[in-house]
């Protein structure tokens, strides 16, 4: 055998060789390619994409800590006068489109020092219609931290609500279940405890003349009495100012403060950053346990905020408040209140 057939042969077993192995090679599968999160500008600024579906989720919230100052008001003895307070909120917003428009999912979480973890809202929207767990109207109230608008009782329950806004013109209807402490009994004298409770509630609001107005009025099934409310805001000089008047025809859930009280307070944009809103808010007939009185009360104050940077603020008030010895518990009643806080929004 010559060196050109010996070369030949071990040629062809190579190439045999390297064909059994290439039959017999395991080809690694492709990886899967990886999701990314998207961002969803479709409903605005914040919004991303929960992988796999085409619904846009918004994660918000709020870090505040303060310190509060009150006559009288903290410790067991009843003798404190400040306390440090902090608080944790978080806001989830879920929205997609719908043939019927946007159809959006809330849910807010808040705890704080005191102890309290609880649910905040939680409620769905689709075209005007809110159904859940969310704040009333009566909530809603003047910007500054004096104007004592709501009811004692709180405004936050669950309920059906239908809004029309058409920009210059709003008007809504609600249905709220009572069961946040229950509801004043006009013929009883006290608080209801009861989950069965309900109240009816309207408003009507337009802008006219460079006033934004409206106009709510609700009716307590249980209490069996009525509140109604009328508030108005308008851009003026160097700041907005805004007025309010209420009426209620004995204690319920919806108002319980007084028998009637007006409000005015005027926000003063002193620079891009910095806000001062002096206010004041006369009570008439001030509510002692479930009646009115024939005392009167008044308060004033003064609210400051500054916006430190993006993200970052911080927000001071301090409040005076004079009942009349007709409607104080023990007689004539003066009291200074307020707070310093610092907050980063998110």
């Amino acid at each position: 055998m010559n060196i050109k057939s010996l070369l030949l042969g071990s040629a062809a077993a190579l190439a045999a060789v390297s064909g059994a192995q290439a039959a017999d090679a395991i080809v690694a599968a492709e990886p899967e390619a990886v999701e990314y999160v998207r961002v969803c500008d479709a409903f605005g600024t914040g919004y991303f994409y929960i992988p796999g579906t085409e619904t846009c989720l918004k994660i918000g919230g709020y870090v505040r800590t303060e310190v509060r100052f009150n006559d009288d008001a903290y410790g067991a003895n009843g003798e404190g006068d400040y306390d440090a307070y902090t608080r944790g909120y978080l806001t989830f917003e879920a929205k997609s489109d719908t043939e019927f428009g946007a159809l959006t999912g809330y849910i807010n979480l808040q705890a704080d020092t005191e102890g309290d973890t609880f649910l905040d809202g939680a409620w769905i929207n689709i075209a005007g219609l809110d159904v859940g767990y969310f704040y009333s109207w009566w909530d809603d109230g003047l910007s500054g931290e004096t104007d004592e608008l709501d009811s004692s009782l709180g405004a936050l329950q669950n309920s059906i609500r239908y809004t029309y806004d058409g920009g210059s013109f709003l008007a809504g209807v609600s249905v709220e279940e009572i069961d946040n402490g229950g509801a004043y009994s006009a013929d009883r004298g006290n608080l209801l405890d009861s989950n069965d409770n309900v109240g009816f509630s309207a408003k009507l609001g337009a802008t006219v003349a460079g006033f934004n107005v409206y106009g709510l009025a609700s009716y307590d099934l249980n209490a069996e009495e009525a509140a109604f409310r009328i508030l108005a805001t308008a851009d003026l000089g160097p700041g907005k100012l805004g007025i309010a008047a209420e009426y209620a025809t004995d204690p319920n859930y919806y108002y319980d403060r007084a028998e009637w009280t007006v409000a005015a307070e005027y926000a003063i944009k002193a620079t891009e950053k910095f806000t001062i809103t002096p206010a004041a808010q006369y009570f008439g007939n001030y509510r002692i346990g479930s009646e009115w009185s024939n005392g009167d009360a008044w308060k004033v104050g003064v609210t400051a905020g500054y916006q430190i940077t993006e993200g970052l603020r911080t927000l001071a008030t301090v409040n005076y408040t004079d009942i009349d010895e007709e409607a104080g518990f023990r007689g004539d009643s003066e009291n200074w209140s307020g707070f310093v806080r610092l907050q980063r929004d998110f």
